[in-house]
Protein backbone atom coordinates (compact mmCIF):
# COMPACT_ATOMS: atom_id res chain seq x y z
CA UNK A 1 0.00 0.00 0.00
CA UNK A 2 1.01 3.41 -1.05
CA UNK A 3 2.76 5.80 2.05
CA UNK A 4 3.82 9.27 2.29
CA UNK A 5 5.90 11.42 4.64
CA UNK A 6 3.55 14.15 2.97
CA UNK A 7 1.86 16.46 5.20
CA UNK A 8 -1.28 19.04 5.09
CA UNK A 9 1.90 21.72 6.11
CA UNK A 10 3.72 20.77 2.92
CA UNK A 11 0.98 20.78 0.72
CA UNK A 12 0.44 24.24 2.12
CA UNK A 13 4.01 25.00 1.17
CA UNK A 14 3.71 23.76 -2.35
CA UNK A 15 0.42 26.01 -2.55
CA UNK A 16 2.63 28.94 -1.39
CA UNK A 17 5.32 28.24 -3.90
CA UNK A 18 2.54 27.59 -6.21
CA UNK A 19 0.86 31.60 -5.41
CA UNK A 20 4.36 32.97 -6.20
CA UNK A 21 4.88 31.42 -9.47
CA UNK A 22 1.31 32.70 -10.25
CA UNK A 23 2.07 36.22 -9.10
CA UNK A 24 5.34 36.51 -11.21
CA UNK A 25 3.28 35.01 -14.10
CA UNK A 26 0.63 37.68 -13.67
CA UNK A 27 2.96 40.31 -13.46
CA UNK A 28 5.63 39.80 -16.30
CA UNK A 29 3.13 38.55 -18.49
CA UNK A 30 0.90 41.71 -17.89
CA UNK A 31 3.61 44.64 -18.18
CA UNK A 32 5.61 42.82 -20.87
CA UNK A 33 2.30 42.93 -22.84
CA UNK A 34 1.65 46.47 -22.43
CA UNK A 35 5.22 46.91 -23.52
CA UNK A 36 5.44 44.47 -26.56
CA UNK A 37 2.14 45.92 -27.74
CA UNK A 38 4.19 49.56 -27.81
CA UNK A 39 7.77 47.77 -29.20
CA UNK A 40 5.32 45.87 -31.53
CA UNK A 41 3.21 49.05 -33.22
CA UNK A 42 6.76 51.20 -32.97
CA UNK A 43 8.49 48.13 -35.05
CA UNK A 44 5.73 48.17 -37.41
CA UNK A 45 5.35 51.92 -38.65
CA UNK A 46 9.25 53.06 -38.25
CA UNK A 47 9.87 50.13 -40.37
CA UNK A 48 13.21 47.45 -40.29
CA UNK A 49 15.48 50.32 -40.53
CA UNK A 50 14.87 53.30 -37.89
CA UNK A 51 13.46 50.20 -35.72
CA UNK A 52 16.73 48.54 -35.74
CA UNK A 53 18.02 49.49 -32.23
CA UNK A 54 14.61 48.82 -30.85
CA UNK A 55 15.13 45.23 -32.82
CA UNK A 56 18.65 45.11 -31.48
CA UNK A 57 17.84 45.64 -27.63
CA UNK A 58 14.89 42.98 -27.95
CA UNK A 59 16.95 40.17 -29.80
CA UNK A 60 19.15 40.35 -26.56
CA UNK A 61 16.19 39.25 -24.17
CA UNK A 62 15.31 36.21 -27.44
CA UNK A 63 18.62 35.35 -27.72
CA UNK A 64 20.40 34.90 -24.35
CA UNK A 65 19.16 32.23 -22.02
CA UNK A 66 16.66 33.06 -19.99
CA UNK A 67 18.97 31.79 -16.88
CA UNK A 68 21.86 33.88 -18.01
CA UNK A 69 19.69 36.74 -17.85
CA UNK A 70 18.67 36.29 -14.53
CA UNK A 71 22.16 35.62 -12.86
CA UNK A 72 23.68 38.48 -15.03
CA UNK A 73 20.75 41.04 -14.26
CA UNK A 74 20.75 40.04 -10.53
CA UNK A 75 24.68 40.24 -10.41
CA UNK A 76 24.85 43.42 -12.21
CA UNK A 77 22.38 45.12 -9.74
CA UNK A 78 24.09 43.98 -6.87
CA UNK A 79 27.69 43.97 -7.38
CA UNK A 80 28.44 46.56 -9.89
CA UNK A 81 25.54 48.96 -8.49
CA UNK A 82 24.90 47.90 -5.76
CA UNK A 83 21.32 47.91 -5.07
CA UNK A 84 19.45 45.80 -2.38
CA UNK A 85 16.47 44.69 -4.69
CA UNK A 86 14.56 41.72 -3.92
CA UNK A 87 14.71 38.50 -6.07
CA UNK A 88 11.35 38.46 -6.82
CA UNK A 89 11.91 41.91 -8.36
CA UNK A 90 14.40 40.58 -10.47
CA UNK A 91 12.69 38.15 -11.46
CA UNK A 92 9.42 40.01 -12.42
CA UNK A 93 11.74 42.46 -14.38
CA UNK A 94 13.85 39.97 -16.09
CA UNK A 95 10.44 37.93 -16.94
CA UNK A 96 9.05 40.97 -18.05
CA UNK A 97 11.22 42.21 -20.90
CA UNK A 98 11.29 38.83 -22.01
CA UNK A 99 8.12 38.53 -22.23
CA UNK A 100 7.62 41.83 -24.33
CA UNK A 101 11.00 40.73 -26.76
CA UNK A 102 8.67 38.08 -27.91
CA UNK A 103 4.94 40.02 -27.75
CA UNK A 104 6.72 42.40 -29.89
CA UNK A 105 6.80 39.89 -32.93
CA UNK A 106 3.13 38.51 -32.13
CA UNK A 107 1.87 42.30 -32.04
CA UNK A 108 3.99 42.90 -35.08
CA UNK A 109 3.09 39.74 -36.95
CA UNK A 110 -0.98 40.66 -36.13
CA UNK A 111 -0.51 44.04 -37.72
CA UNK A 112 0.78 43.07 -40.92
CA UNK A 113 -2.01 40.20 -41.12
CA UNK A 114 -4.58 42.51 -41.14
CA UNK A 115 -5.07 43.29 -45.45
CA UNK A 116 -4.03 46.90 -46.51
CA UNK A 117 -7.06 47.17 -48.56
CA UNK A 118 -8.76 47.12 -45.13
CA UNK A 119 -6.61 49.45 -44.23
CA UNK A 120 -7.30 51.51 -47.51
CA UNK A 121 -10.49 52.05 -46.70
CA UNK A 122 -10.61 52.95 -43.29
CA UNK A 123 -8.31 56.08 -44.13
CA UNK A 124 -10.92 56.93 -47.36
CA UNK A 125 -12.86 57.19 -44.83
CA UNK A 126 -11.49 59.50 -43.00
CA UNK A 127 -10.09 57.79 -40.15
CA UNK A 128 -7.20 58.85 -38.23
CA UNK A 129 -4.50 56.65 -37.94
CA UNK A 130 -5.37 56.18 -34.07
CA UNK A 131 -8.99 55.63 -34.92
CA UNK A 132 -7.53 53.14 -37.79
CA UNK A 133 -5.69 51.06 -35.02
CA UNK A 134 -8.24 51.18 -32.76
CA UNK A 135 -11.51 50.02 -34.86
CA UNK A 136 -9.70 47.87 -37.63
CA UNK A 137 -6.39 46.87 -37.01
CA UNK A 138 -6.90 45.50 -33.04
CA UNK A 139 -9.45 43.41 -33.40
CA UNK A 140 -8.47 42.11 -35.97
CA UNK A 141 -5.19 41.85 -35.19
CA UNK A 142 -5.57 40.96 -31.96
CA UNK A 143 -7.81 37.34 -33.28
CA UNK A 144 -4.42 36.55 -35.17
CA UNK A 145 -2.04 37.10 -32.09
CA UNK A 146 -4.01 35.40 -29.17
CA UNK A 147 -3.27 31.95 -29.28
CA UNK A 148 0.48 33.18 -29.85
CA UNK A 149 0.10 35.20 -27.03
CA UNK A 150 -1.55 32.40 -25.18
CA UNK A 151 1.08 30.36 -25.82
CA UNK A 152 4.20 32.64 -24.53
CA UNK A 153 1.76 33.52 -21.72
CA UNK A 154 1.81 29.52 -20.73
CA UNK A 155 5.80 29.42 -21.56
CA UNK A 156 6.02 32.26 -18.93
CA UNK A 157 4.31 30.71 -16.58
CA UNK A 158 6.72 27.27 -17.02
CA UNK A 159 10.53 29.74 -17.55
CA UNK A 160 9.26 31.18 -14.06
CA UNK A 161 10.60 28.05 -12.59
CA UNK A 162 14.33 29.79 -13.46
CA UNK A 163 13.68 32.43 -10.90
CA UNK A 164 15.09 30.24 -8.10
CA UNK A 165 18.62 31.29 -9.23
CA UNK A 166 17.87 34.43 -7.94
CA UNK A 167 16.51 33.35 -4.75
CA UNK A 168 12.84 33.00 -5.47
CA UNK A 169 10.98 30.05 -3.85
CA UNK A 170 8.45 29.05 -6.60
CA UNK A 171 6.66 26.31 -7.32
CA UNK A 172 9.47 24.10 -8.48
CA UNK A 173 12.04 24.99 -5.79
CA UNK A 174 9.30 24.26 -3.03
CA UNK A 175 8.72 21.06 -4.70
CA UNK A 176 12.48 20.60 -4.52
CA UNK A 177 12.94 21.35 -0.99
CA UNK A 178 10.53 18.95 -0.40
CA UNK A 179 12.50 16.04 -1.81
CA UNK A 180 15.15 17.00 0.09
CA UNK A 181 13.64 16.59 3.03
CA UNK A 182 11.25 13.60 2.45
CA UNK A 183 13.06 11.77 -0.31
CA UNK A 184 10.02 11.00 -2.33
CA UNK A 185 11.24 12.93 -5.77
CA UNK A 186 8.49 10.80 -8.07
CA UNK A 187 5.28 11.35 -5.80
CA UNK A 188 6.20 15.02 -5.16
CA UNK A 189 7.23 15.54 -8.76
CA UNK A 190 4.13 14.71 -9.84
CA UNK A 191 1.88 16.68 -7.11
CA UNK A 192 4.34 19.81 -8.65
CA UNK A 193 3.07 18.63 -11.92
CA UNK A 194 -0.75 18.98 -11.17
CA UNK A 195 -0.56 22.24 -9.59
CA UNK A 196 1.39 23.14 -12.96
CA UNK A 197 -1.72 21.82 -14.78
CA UNK A 198 -3.95 23.39 -12.35
CA UNK A 199 -2.86 26.67 -12.75
CA UNK A 200 -2.34 26.52 -16.55
CA UNK A 201 -5.57 24.61 -17.52
CA UNK A 202 -8.13 27.44 -17.12
CA UNK A 203 -5.56 29.94 -19.36
CA UNK A 204 -5.41 27.89 -22.19
CA UNK A 205 -9.49 26.72 -21.99
CA UNK A 206 -9.90 30.01 -22.06
CA UNK A 207 -7.48 30.37 -25.27
CA UNK A 208 -9.52 27.97 -27.02
CA UNK A 209 -12.79 29.34 -25.98
CA UNK A 210 -11.87 32.67 -27.40
CA UNK A 211 -10.88 31.14 -30.94
CA UNK A 212 -13.59 29.26 -30.93
CA UNK A 213 -16.11 31.84 -30.02
CA UNK A 214 -14.27 35.00 -32.39
CA UNK A 215 -14.11 32.07 -35.38
CA UNK A 216 -18.03 31.86 -35.27
CA UNK A 217 -18.43 35.32 -35.67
Amino acid sequence: MFDTSMTLSDVWFLAQGAWITILVTIISVFFGTILGIGFGVFRYQVGPWWGAPVTFFLDIFRSIPLLIQLVLVNAFLGIVLRLQISGFAVACGVLTFYTAAYCAEIVRGGIEAVPQTTRRAARSLGMTWFQDMRYIVAPLATRVALPSWIGLSLGVMKDSALVYVVQVTELLKSTQILITRLQEPLFLLIIGGLFYFIISFPIARLGGYLEKRWSND
